[in-house]
């Protein structure tokens, strides 16, 4: 078992940079670092082979974690109850957490299945669409710059773990396609060729837009396929997240 440090005092320089990193959704980029907290992403990062940094504690949380978490990281922390608290962005506190090198590539990747960011605003959309891609098959998920912040702690826990098993980047101008082979796939309400009906290239790049404006139109030119999601129901459009969650399940089961 890895040695565990104890720390008492509210001012410690690891508290103060994990509050930091729970409370502000862009803290990371100038950290370098991602603070994820919960049983559940913890679990998550491990399932992927992702070893963390430092390892955080409360006492009780300490006492009911399983060997494999508490001997997850080099580092490992124990903290009082009250002070885990104190660091906490949750409603509910948890009563464990990772620091975890940031989960972000500086390079896309070529020929493979991509979802494509076209200024998703909405951080708990951007979770949803990244936990479709990795239940999905898809590799990659790129974000042009107006998309929320891939790391930001509300993406991070919508994603429930999808960032420890996709190829990230973000910050991404149009320009930084211009190169880039795959073809696109692009979604609208009211045109393009029915879901079921079409036949989609492999690999391609689905891109999911803006939940107001859609898709850029710049996009929509350059897409090799329009689809729309049929809604017998009458519903003039659907959300985005729900969207992205019925076009990349049905690319699956095609591919």
């Amino acid at each position: 078992m890895n040695p565990v440090r104890h720390i008492t005092a509210r001012d410690n320089p690891l508290l103060k940079e994990l509050r930091k990193l729970g409370s502000d959704s862009v803290a990371y980029r100038k950290l370098g670092r991602v603070w994820v907290e919960g049983e559940h992403l913890c679990s998550a990062a491990i399932a992927r082979g992702v070893t963390p940094r430092i390892a955080v504690f409360s006492d009780a949380g300490w006492e009911r974690a399983a060997p494999e978490l508490r001997d997850a990281a080099p580092d490992t922390v124990r903290l009082p109850d009250a002070l885990f608290s104190s660091i906490s962005a949750l409603d509910s506190p948890s009563d464990m957490g990772f620091v975890m090198d940031l989960p972000l590539a500086t390079r896309m990747l070529a020929g493979v299945n991509t979802v494509l960011l076209d200024r998703v605003q909405d951080a708990g959309n951007v979770g949803s669409i990244l936990r479709s891609a990795s239940a999905f098959g898809v590799r990659q998920v790129l974000a042009l710059r107006g998309t929320a912040a891939l790391c930001s702690p509300k993406v991070l826990r919508a994603g429930m773990g999808a960032h420890f098993g996709l190829h990230l980047v973000e910050g991404l101008e149009p320009h930084d396609l211009d190169a880039w082979d795959v073809p696109l796939v692009v979604t609208s309400s009211h045109q393009g060729v029915v879901l079921h009906e079409a036949r989609l290239p492999n690999p391609c790049a689905w891109v999911f837009g803006h939940e107001g404006q859609g898709v850029a139109p710049q996009w929509q030119a350059r897409a090799t396929l329009a689809v729309r999601i049929a809604q017998p129901g009458g519903e003039e459009s659907l959300n985005v997240a729900a969207a992205a969650a019925i076009c990349l399940h049905a690319a699956s089961i095609e591919a």
